[in-house]
């Protein structure tokens, strides 16, 4: 057979006979109901059924319906059995509480502003105004599907699509450095126990069938539940009745399969060894390629990215023996090997296949093994439970704890908060921790999401991210008035000295004690040595060519020739003003040269040596000032 298969020029691929006809996602009154339903088909491979036929209103159903199909179809922005439930409860809760009002809409023609308005204090009394809106926001989305769209009127839409200034919502923040390590060190050190337990009892039912006799008793009566167990699914407790029958059913059943006990912490290190959110980890399937030992293939599930986004191939690496749990293919394999015997009596594809004690309810045997995320992601799995196992602790006492008591002293530290698990916290610590790896470069942070989402939903809102923002902005400004005051400084050297800065009156004696001839003294008290914004004792000879001066006013703070007074104090903080204004129109690397020397001769070499009440009297009357404008050269100008 060639590379090409069986095709070749002029022989296409094979084809099934007859056309294809999908099947409708609205289906009409049958025997089974009375009215329309709709078919739901996920991206998620999860399927559900919309009764609309059971909403009151009979006059919504069909335009209602529709609208539901064309939003959770397959081109529609709702894919996954989750976010298409939450469309229909939203629909649902609309059409209910329109038929209590007194004059109900019976069909979508007869929908107006005053119901919604209706419905939205209704809401928001009680899950508050902005959850409010957002219901609305989505009704509104499917009313600008079609046959809805032929019917409601315009200004209900507009209504319902409103964006008001109601806020936004706050992310969670992601754990402190020492709750993010304390979670993680448990996960591996339990991830490491659970291991070492299944393969411990594989190695045991290897033993017993291959020489029973070779075993102690306990050793072979253990081993033969396992035996049992790995035949035929069915986990048992030994000879006999007893009252702790559950706890010896999960004591046996660990030896060769995972429990939902055992999820939080695999769950917890999968999201901090791949730097993905628990859906996409709860998705994972079985389907993968090993890359030449070294690496993993497979595909995920991103959610929230539109509806043809919804598939990645991802490649992890495996890492050395003994390091798997401290790698995303290593962890990968580890629990597909884990999950093995469980996967293969449930009949799943998902990686998270395991044994539940349903003996109670009447299920035996492989009955009792499934995928533990295929009908809902949502699954309780006590993962605060398991860390207050631990006895880890929150670092932030919770909410609402007084600083002070009554007396107004310092109120008692409180006591220690047990740390809540929530994966949402632990992806905002991996972003967070990537991101600082980075330094902070978000084009280099981003992984699975774009860089305004990877700020506002995982950085923005998380205090460590703040801290160390502030930190290195912090270490950023001072760094740049350093360097400025260098700049400002190598200038001095070079044009003969610091500006001569005299504080306190301005008159000719004062100024002739503080170091000027009687001349200049008399000349600068009288005005006659002005520039732009200081004084100049020798205009005709520059200190530095000794020729008559043709630097920039500007030029004049890093001059020997530079006379200042406190009589010069209102244009300088005016100045200072001008230099600030100007920091809106450029970019801080472009204020900083052009500006940054001058600012830290005023800062840092002038405004220092003036008392805080002079530069308060020189603050109330400082000019606005224009100057800045006129010694610049128009190209210069931003």
């Amino acid at each position: 057979m060639s590379r090409r298969g069986t095709t070749r020029t002029g022989r296409s691929a094979v084809l099934p006979e007859g056309a294809y006809d999908a099947p409708p996602l609205v289906v009409p009154a049958v025997e089974e109901h009375d009215g329309p339903v709709v078919r739901f088909h996920g991206e998620d491979r999860r399927s559900i059924t919309f009764r609309v036929d059971l909403l009151p209103l009979p006059g919504w159903h069909l335009p209602l319906a529709a609208a539901l199909a064309a939003r959770m179809g397959p081109a529609g922005g709702r894919r996954t059995r989750l976010s298409a439930t939450t469309v229909w409860g939203v629909a649902g809760r609309v059409v209910r509480f329109l038929s209590t009002l007194p004059a109900p809409p019976a069909t979508p023609v007869r929908l107006a502003v005053s119901h919604m308005e209706a419905f939205q204090r209704f809401r928001g009394a009680s899950i508050g105004e902005i959850a409010s809106w957002h219901e609305l926001r989505e009704f509104k989305r499917l009313l600008v599907l079609s046959p809805l769209r032929e019917h409601v009127p315009t200004d209900v839409v507009d209504y319902c699509g409103r964006r008001l200034r109601i806020g936004s919502r706050q992310s969670k923040p992601g754990y402190s450095e020492r709750e993010f390590t304390a979670l993680v060190s448990a996960a591996r050190s339990d991830a490491a126990n659970i291991r070492d337990r299944v393969r411990a009892g594989e190695r045991l039912l290897a033993r017993f069938r291959e020489d029973p006799s070779s075993l102690e008793t306990t050793e072979r009566d253990r081993a033969a539940l396992l035996d049992q167990a790995a035949r035929t699914g069915m986990v048992t407790w030994g000879a006999g009745p007893s009252k702790d029958w559950v706890r010896q059913r999960l004591a046996v059943a660990g030896g060769l399969f995972l429990s939902r006990a055992d999820l939080a912490p695999l769950l917890t290190l999968f999201v901090e060894v791949t730097d993905r959110n628990v859906e996409t980890i709860k998705e994972l399937s079985v389907e993968h390629r090993v890359l030449e030992d070294r690496a993993v293939e497979l595909r995920v599930v991103k959610r929230r990215r539109g509806q043809r986004r919804w598939h990645e191939t991802v490649t992890w690496e495996i890492g050395k023996p003994g390091r798997e749990l401290h790698t995303a293919g290593g962890l990968y394999l580890l629990v597909l090997e884990l999950t093995a015997r469980s996967r293969a009596f449930g009949e799943t594809n998902s990686l998270w296949a395991v044994w539940r004690n349903a003996f109670d309810t009447g299920s035996r045997g492989p009955a009792e093994h499934y995928g533990m995320f295929e009908g809902t992601l949502a699954r309780n799995l006590y993962a605060s439970d398991w860390a207050a196992g631990h006895g880890l602790t929150a670092d932030r006492p919770p909410p609402g704890v007084p600083e002070r008591n009554q007396d107004g002293q310092a109120a008692d530290p409180p006591k220690a908060v047990p740390l809540l698990v929530d994966f949402n916290r632990l992806k905002t610590s991996t972003e967070v921790r990537r991101t600082r790896q980075m330094g902070g470069h978000l084009p280099s942070s981003i992984r699975t999401n774009t860089i305004p989402t990877l700020f506002a939903s995982y950085l923005r809102d998380d205090p460590t991210v703040v801290e160390w923002a502030q930190d290195i902005v912090g270490d950023a400004l001072a760094d740049a008035e350093q360097s400025a005051l260098a700049a400002h400084r190598r200038a001095a050297q070079t044009n003969g000295g610091h500006p001569k800065v005299v504080s306190g009156p301005a008159d000719a004696q004062h100024l002739h004690q503080a170091g000027l001839d009687r001349d200049t003294a008399r000349r600068a008290a009288d005005g006659e040595l002005g520039t732009a914004w200081t004084g100049c004792v020798d205009h005709d000879h520059h200190p530095a060519t000794g020729t008559r001066c043709r630097a920039s006013f500007l030029d004049c703070f890093h001059c020997g020739n530079c006379l200042i007074t406190r009589n010069d104090l209102p244009d300088l903080l005016g100045l200072l003003d001008a230099l600030a204004a100007r920091r809106h129109l450029l970019s801080e690397n472009d204020w900083w040269d052009r500006y940054g020397s001058v600012w830290a001769a005023l800062r840092l070499d002038v405004l220092v040596k003036f008392s805080p009440a002079e530069i308060e009297h020189a603050e109330a009357v400082k000019p606005d000032d224009a100057l800045l404008d006129l010694v610049e050269n128009p190209w210069e100008q931003p």
